[in-house]
């Protein structure tokens, strides 16, 4: 039996996916399977738009019209109980089965739980629009929030609140914030930024003990402060969900693991998004998993297209971004195998630091500053990175020396 391609995970990836079948002149059965009741939608807004908006939405990615108009079935909310490949079935908890040609899992990742006793119902996460709902209705003026995690999520989180006049702690055991790919040169601005905002940031800082009595949140830390909040929010990472994935007996590895086309360890099923690692040829193969924005919506539209049989590659470069306050970071490549970092200032306090491989080549550019400031040059160090560009660390420190000539070199 051909059921055609089913898509398991409706969010930015599984929902460009199947846009992307369509696109390409796919004309068999799609079918979307999402566990959450709306339509796919983007993650990025929900600590910033969907925080502080008047009337916040989900910023859906297609409209009901749209999936009609494309004969794509999103079923929803739905979850899904087990995969048999040998019969290449989705087994549905509520006891349906979906028959397949293709099987693409974008599952994503959900948050990584605090492994403490005394977390309650004002100890949350933020990974849904339901979830980020719940929190905007406690950020206020008069109300005392405690961010557990100092990285994007968490610092994000505590921006929006702040705007929204609540009183923000942010907790973090690491040294820093942005321990996790992002420069020490670049964090301590974004640090600055949060405290002249009026949040406070309390690095080093392990939590002894929670307890949630129902009222408020009652935090010790190591070194014996104690901190009470109204509403306690955890953002200290994600794990991809690979419940499916191991069920189904797929190889595992940080992520459902993939090869440079996507394909699972069964040329069957495919994955895609925050829930797979997968070796990316500009790093000589390195295997990684990457939890952004766009890598969801790239590696949607290629698993769609590797589903059809164009068998082509990852060969994107990693790209992240955050906004906080009026400062917008971004960060194209992975700078943790650097061997060197140089500096070039632009206009309007901002700058990017461009990271080199002990070879010369550039590995990536990581850079801040108010709105765009660094969004053109960010885009032209990435494609250097792409093309594996060894520039003359001088040309990269000089303003005067415009990426885009770098580039035609």
């Amino acid at each position: 039996m051909n059921g055609g391609m089913v898509i398991i995970g409706a969010g930015e990836c599984g929902g460009r996916a199947a846009l992307t079948l369509r696109e390409l002149g796919y004309d068999g059965p799609v079918t979307l399977v999402g566990d959450e009741p709306h339509l796919p939608y983007e993650r990025p807004p929900l600590s910033k738009d969907a925080m502080v908006a008047d009337a916040p939405a989900v910023k859906a990615i297609a409209s009901e019209a749209d999936l009609a108009d494309k004969a794509i079935a999103h079923l929803r909310p739905v979850t899904v109980a087990a995969v048999d490949r040998a019969a290449r079935l989705v087994k549905l908890a509520d006891g349906g089965e979906l028959a397949y040609e293709k099987l693409l899992l974008a599952t994503g990742a959900t948050p990584r739980k605090l492994p403490m006793p005394g977390l309650g119902r004002r100890c949350v996460y933020l990974r849904t629009f339901g979830d980020a709902l719940a929190i905007r209705q406690h950020l206020k003026p008069q109300s005392s929030i405690a961010v557990v995690g100092g990285g994007f999520i968490g610092l994000e989180l505590a921006a929006s609140a702040r705007k929204l006049g609540a009183d923000v702690t942010v907790i973090e055991a690491q040294p820093r914030i942005l321990m996790r790919g992002v420069p020490a040169e670049i964090a301590a601005v974004v640090h600055a930024a949060h405290e002249a905002h009026g949040a406070e940031i309390l690095c080093g800082s392990g939590i002894a003990s929670i307890n949630d009595d129902g009222r408020k949140v009652h935090l010790v830390l190591a070194n014996g402060r104690e901190i009470d909040a109204d509403l306690t929010v955890m953002g200290i990472g994600a794990v991809p969900v690979t419940g499916l994935a191991e069920q189904a007996g797929l190889k595992i590895e940080n992520g459902v693991a993939v090869d440079a086309t996507l394909r699972t360890s069964d040329p069957a099923i495919f994955a895609a998004g925050d829930c797979c690692s997968f070796p990316l040829a500009v790093y000589g193969g390195r295997r990684v998993r990457l939890e952004a924005w766009r890598n969801a919506q790239e590696q949607g539209a290629l698993a769609a297209k590797n589903m059809l049989g164009h068998d082509e590659p990852v060969s994107s470069v990693p790209w992240f971004w955050s906004d906080q306050y009026e400062l917008t970071l971004q960060i194209a490549g992975l700078s943790d195998e650097a061997h060197a970092s140089v500096r070039r200032d632009l206009a309007g306090n901002a700058f990017i630091l461009f990271h080199l491989a002990e070879d010369g080549r550039l590995i990536a550019a990581s850079g801040i500053g108010p709105d765009n400031a660094v969004a053109r040059d960010i885009r032209l160090a990435e494609m250097l990175v792409a093309k594996g560009a060894r520039p003359d660390p001088a040309d990269l420190i000089s303003p005067e020396v415009k990426l885009k000539k770098l580039l035609s070199a």
